[in-house]
C-alpha cells in the first residue's frame, strides 16, 4: 500500500505543474465550443465501483473530420491519450506495450499502476470507440481485476447547424473500476486524490484535442485498411449498467 500512496502523491504534484500549459493555450479560430467539459463521477455505495464520464462537444469544419474519420485515426487518438497522460505528469507516467496488454507505470515496469488488456476498436460512419479492459495493477482493488472494468474513449459526429460544419462529441469514461485506495484507506481519500487527478487530466486531454494533433500509433494495427466492428453499446453517458459483456 505505501507504493500506491507514493505514486498518487507524485502524480498530484506533477499534474499540478504539467497541466497548466494546457489550460492557458488559446483555441484555434476555426473551432467553436458547444459544450465545455462536463464531469459525472459516481461511486456505488453498495459495491464501491466507480463510474466516471467526462465529455465535451465542439464544432469543426466538416472537411477536417472527414479526412480523419478512419480506424487509423481512431488508433492514433488512443495513442494520443497515453501521450497526453505522460506529458501531463511530466513523464512520471509511462505506457509500455506488449501484444496482449498495456502497462501504465510509474516510470518503470515494476511499478505497474494499471494493466489493461489490448484495446478493442469499434467504428461506423457516426461513432468510433476504443476500449481498454482493466486487468490489474497497484491502483486496482482485488475485486476489480480481470477485465470487467474498463477505460473507454467514445467519439461521435453529429450534423452541424451551419453548412460545412460537424459537431463532434467526445466522452472519456471509466466504468466498473474498483480503486485500491478506496478499499484500503477510504473513499474520501480516493475522491480527493486519484479521482481528482483523473478528472483534471481528462479535462486537459479533451481540451488538447482541439489542435487535432494525433500521435502516430506505436502498434500501427490500422495503418492498412482493416475491418472494424460497429459500436455495440450506447455512448458511456447513456449507459445505466456499467459492466460490459466479455
Amino acid at each position: 500500500m505505501p507504493a500506491v500512496i507514493v505514486a498518487v502523491a507524485a502524480l498530484v504534484a506533477a499534474a499540478a505543474v504539467g497541466l497548466r500549459k494546457v489550460f492557458v493555450q488559446a483555441l484555434p479560430e476555426w473551432l467553436r465550443i458547444v459544450r465545455d467539459v462536463d464531469d459525472v463521477t459516481e461511486i456505488d455505495r453498495s459495491t464501491g465501483a466507480v463510474r466516471s464520464v467526462q465529455s465535451a462537444e465542439v464544432v469543426l469544419p466538416a472537411e477536417r473530420i472527414d479526412a480523419m474519420w478512419s480506424a487509423e485515426y481512431l488508433e492514433r487518438l488512443a495513442r494520443t491519450y497515453w501521450r497526453f497522460l505522460s506529458r501531463a505528469t511530466l513523464g512520471l507516467i509511462r505506457v509500455y506495450y506488449t501484444e496482449g496488454e498495456r502497462y501504465v507505470c510509474l516510470l518503470f515496469r515494476p511499478l505497474k499502476l494499471l494493466t489493461f488488456q489490448a484495446p478493442e476498436y469499434e467504428m461506423d460512419d457516426r461513432r468510433g470507440v476504443v476500449r481498454w479492459r482493466i486487468e490489474r495493477g497497484l491502483l486496482v482493488a482485488r475485486r476489480g481485476r480481470g477485465g470487467d472494468g474498463y477505460l473507454e474513449i467514445d467519439v461521435e459526429r453529429r450534423p452541424g447547424e451551419q453548412p460545412g460544419t460537424v459537431n463532434v462529441a467526445v466522452e472519456v469514461a471509466v466504468a466498473n473500476f474498483y480503486p485500491a485506495i478506496a478499499s484500503r484507506l477510504s473513499r474520501f481519500v480516493y475522491t480527493n486524490t486519484q479521482s481528482r487527478i483523473h478528472v483534471i487530466v481528462t479535462h486537459g486531454f479533451l481540451r488538447s484535442l482541439a489542435r487535432l494533433d494525433f500521435e502516430p500509433s506505436r502498434v500501427g494495427r490500422f495503418v492498412s485498411p482493416d475491418a472494424v466492428p460497429d459500436p455495440s453499446t450506447p455512448p458511456p453517458s447513456e449507459l445505466t449498467d456499467t459492466p460490459l459483456a466479455s
